[in-house]
């Protein structure tokens, strides 16, 4: 039975979760650019030693400082809403992860779109995207394309295409769309391509994504907490990013 997703899609502007801190969020996200901002520099200085051992003192000595007040790996950060796939640190899409690029996705017509482009920090082969990195934007897009038909799960097999490798900081198109649905199992397919060549593929992918059954869900995630302590495990185990409307330029509350 085909299972949709409760009222509306998750992540636009009516449906942003639970509320939140926007002063905690703003400052989330401007450390979440500063860090990205840091990566870049970092893998592409050519400074001298004493410039990178001073540098180094200075980023251990903020470590520092973060690490004074952390939570547990089975906690949600205090941002978080899972049901509204609100995810401030995913390694993809999260505004407050010096991992993700980020992706930006948005509802279309039959799937999602999404936009990105990928700095050094992402280089595999001089000058092109490592090949990992693009099999996780793929997952990433994927379960968006799942959220985006109203079904969710995880990913039980994903399988990739490399056409032709894809090139560093260069605008990419992403695409994805669900092509069956056979209960508690999906199978949705996505690819990579430049911006102005989006009808030809760099990267092509197949995602099956599985719903669990519901002893493996508490045996997964029976132990989450929200950021008070309070047992939270996930409804919907998956952990695609929230989605924007085609026609509704504006980003959700958490990103501005």
């Amino acid at each position: 039975m085909r299972r949709r997703a409760p009222d509306t899609i998750p992540g636009v502007e009516h449906d942003a979760g639970a509320p939140f801190d926007p002063e905690l969020m703003a400052a989330v996200g401007g450390l979440g650019s500063a860090l990205r901002e840091l990566v870049d520099a970092a893998v592409r200085t050519t400074v001298g030693a004493a410039e990178l051992r001073a540098a180094t003192d200075a980023v251990r000595a903020v470590s520092g400082r973060l690490a004074t007040a952390q939570r547990p790996p089975t906690q949600l950060p205090a941002l978080d809403d899972v049901r509204a796939f609100r995810r401030v640190y995913n390694p993809v899409s999260g505004v407050g992860s010096a991992l993700a690029p980020p992706l930006v996705l948005r509802r279309a017509e039959g799937g999602v779109l999404g936009d990105v482009s990928l700095g050094s920090a992402y280089e595999g082969p001089p000058g092109y995207v490592h090949g990992g990195v693009s099999a996780l934007l793929m997952d990433q897009l994927l379960g968006a394309a799942t959220i985006s038909a109203g079904l969710w799960g995880m990913t039980a097999r994903l399988e990739l295409d490399y056409r032709r490798p894809v090139p560093l900081r260069t605008p990419l198109r992403l695409t994805a769309r669900v092509v069956e649905d056979a209960g508690r199992r999906s199978v949705v397919t996505g690819t990579v391509a430049l911006a102005d060549e989006p009808g030809r593929p760099l990267v092509e992918g197949r995602g099956v994504f599985v719903m669990p059954r519901p002893e493996l869900q508490e045996a997964y995630f029976g132990a989450v907490t929200d950021a008070s302590g309070r047992p939270s495990p996930p409804g919907r185990p998956t952990d695609a990013t929230a989605l924007r409307d085609e026609q509704g330029p504006e980003a959700p509350p958490w990103e501005r």
